[in-house]
């Protein structure tokens, strides 16, 4: 019974570690996330809308990937 346990254990164990190996986007997959289809925002009239309406509330322009912001009354 206790070599069936440990055969069940080390089997999940090599099934649960080779579930991990395969993360990221490999090189040749990069062609397909880089077309226009892909994007988040596919019109560049709404992303520039966006960019506006994000300036406009934190009183800030560009690089909308850093913390800061606030009332812009310095």
């Amino acid at each position: 019974m206790q070599k069936i346990i440990s055969i069940i254990s080390l089997l999940t164990l090599s099934i649960v570690l080779a579930g991990c190996s395969d993360l990221g986007v490999k090189p040749w997959e990069r062609d397909v996330l880089a077309q226009q289809e892909m994007n988040l925002i596919s019109d560049p009239i709404e992303s520039s809308l966006n960019d506006h309406i994000y300036f406009s509330k934190e009183a800030s322009s560009g690089g909308q990937g850093f913390g800061g912001g606030g009332c812009g009354c310095n």
